[in-house]
């Protein structure tokens, strides 16, 4: 090691803390889970539209202790594949704030689009609000979190 260049070490640890980056953007929850997420959407949707008012409540409260006990595994994001586990150093701490922040979006756009649905006259808006909220969570679910990571540097 005492016959290292300056200019050789830096580039070790420039290729170092490439390699670091590289792993921390493919932190993120398998692609398993964003699929259950859109299947319990579908689900709530159609309780929501067809079931009792008390049917929907105990079905969105189990939902949320669903959700939050596999999450609770999941959540940090360290473990996308069985294959791979980083520290929470490199897969960032904001993770769970970004998920849960995206969550909250979706119930929102839920909301919104049921709500603009139901507007336009459209038969059963909250079954198809939560069809195209599921769709977005079942095939973007990944790349949004992705996106959402790198705009707060999570």
């Amino acid at each position: 090691m005492d016959n290292v260049a300056p200019d050789q070490a830096r580039a070790a640890l420039d290729a170092a803390e490439r390699a670091r980056q590289q792993v921390a953007a493919e932190v993120g929850l398998p692609r398993w889970y964003w699929w259950g997420m859109a299947g319990g959407w579908l689900v709530l949707g159609a309780i929501g539209e067809l079931g009792p008012q008390w049917l929907t409540i105990v079905a969105t409260v189990a939902f949320g202790m669903g959700h939050s006990t596999v999450a609770s595994r999941l959540l940090d994001g360290r473990r996308r594949t069985d294959r791979l586990q980083v520290s929470a150093a490199v897969a960032g701490r904001r993770t769970p704030i970004v998920v849960i922040g995206m969550l909250l979006g979706l119930v929102a756009l839920t909301v919104g689009a049921a709500l603009a649905l139901n507007a336009d006259g459209a038969r059963h808006p909250t079954i198809w609000a939560a069809v195209l909220i599921a769709a977005i969570i079942g095939f973007g679910g990944p790349e949004i979190l992705r996106t959402l990571r790198h705009w707060v540097h999570a």
